[in-house]
């Protein structure tokens, strides 16, 4: 297939997925404001008011309500979007299981935020990660462009027939939000091509049926274990859509995760979100110092890419995972993942847990803790606090 190219334009994170949300052309949206997701929100409803998204738009009372809205809606067929942050996110809670439970096909996109307490609107990743258990495919933006790119594909990889699965698009609050970059977007009409028509329907008046009725204690497990096989299903269909949205943009995707200077590397880095940017940048200066080091990122947390995640870890003489988000008595979020897969190796792997309720991290932190890593100084777990 040819390379399409479309518009290039100058977007906020917020307004980049709000343009791919209106070229996916959902039927339903249902929302309700909370920072720093509200401009997103507000692109939306300006682009249903211009006739540009011919869709209707439920004006909410809470986030409770809006993830239950968009349940509802898309059990009767037409294809539905939210978006939240924080607070907005754990209010979801009880829906978002049930939405996962269900395997509903939706898309949510999540500007990821901090959670009280104390109160804070600045960014990290607690939010995000703590719905890991919910049967939802999880997928991580570096950058504009990334968020503008993933949102398309998530409609694309929710409603494929061997997923049949929620989708969360995560992109970090106001470091993407809020920050303007340089976007490629397609032509819509190769966006109609690349996501067909949703065909998937529940609610049928003439065939009526009870849905979210109690199961037996057989039957709940056989559901859960569907619901495990879809999931490692969705690893092959995420790289199928990856290869074709590369085939038709131009655009390198590289799969669940993506390596960057690690063919030689002694030393990995371990990272997900917009910080991947920074990170490069910790690498390549401690390349031209003759150190060798290597990144490694996360695309997709869930389903998390053992596999993938495994092979690079091989041979290393030292890991250090960066984590925005901790689990309190345990340790960092994204480094118990990856320690998790690497039973059996001898890779000692390492924590930085950083960039706390929107604490700055700067490419020098990262460098730093590379560098200690690299002579033998890193502790097993260390806070930028």
């Amino acid at each position: 297939m040819l390379v399409q190219k479309g518009k290039v334009l100058a977007l906020v994170g917020n307004h980049a997925v709000a343009y791919a949300v209106k070229q996916a052309k959902p039927q339903v949206l249902a929302v309700f404001p909370i920072t720093p997701q509200t401009t997103m929100l507000e692109k939306l409803s300006e682009y249903i008011d211009k006739g540009e998204l011919r869709a209707e738009l439920i004006k909410v009372e809470s986030e409770h309500s809006a993830m239950a809205a968009i349940f509802g809606a898309a059990l009767a067929g037409p294809r539905v979007f939210t978006a939240t942050a924080s607070q907005g996110l754990l209010y979801m809670t009880e829906m978002i299981y049930w939405v996962g439970g269900q395997r509903v096909p939706l898309v949510a996109a999540v500007a990821t935020r901090a959670i009280a307490s104390p109160w804070s609107i600045w960014d990290d990743h607690q939010d995000f990660v703590s719905k890991r258990d919910a049967i939802w495919v999880q997928m991580m933006a570096e950058n504009v462009q990334d968020a503008y790119d993933i949102t398309l594909m998530a409609f694309r990889i929710s409603e494929d027939p061997r997923v049949m699965m929620p989708v969360m698009m995560g992109f970090d609050g106001f470091i993407l939000t809020h920050t303007m970059e340089r976007v490629e977007v397609l032509p819509d009409s190769v966006v109609d091509e690349f996501i067909p028509p949703r065909e998937f329907k529940l609610i049928d008046f003439d065939n009526p049926l009870g849905i979210g009725a109690v199961a037996t204690p057989d039957n709940y497990a056989k559901y859960r274990k569907k619901a495990m096989e879809a999931m490692e299903r969705a690893k092959s269909v995420i790289k199928e859509v990856m290869a074709n949205f590369e085939e038709i943009t131009g655009r390198k995707q590289y799969g669940l995760t993506e390596c960057y200077m690690c063919e030689d590397a002694d030393y990995l880095l371990v990272g997900m979100g917009a910080w991947v940017g920074d990170m490069r940048v910790a690498v390549s200066r401690l390349r031209e110092r003759g150190k060798k080091v290597g990144l490694l990122k996360i695309r997709v947390f869930r389903p998390f890419p053992r596999e993938e995640v495994r092979e690079a870890l091989k041979g290393r003489k030292g890991v250090v995972v960066f984590d925005r988000a901790y689990s309190f008595g345990s340790g960092g979020v994204l480094s118990l993942e990856v320690k998790a897969n690497a039973y059996g190796l001898t890779t000692p792997i390492h924590t930085v847990v950083a960039g706390l309720g929107g604490k700055d991290v700067r490419p020098r932190d990262i460098e730093g803790a590379l560098e200690d890593l690299t002579e033998g100084k890193l502790e097993e777990e260390r806070w930028l606090a």
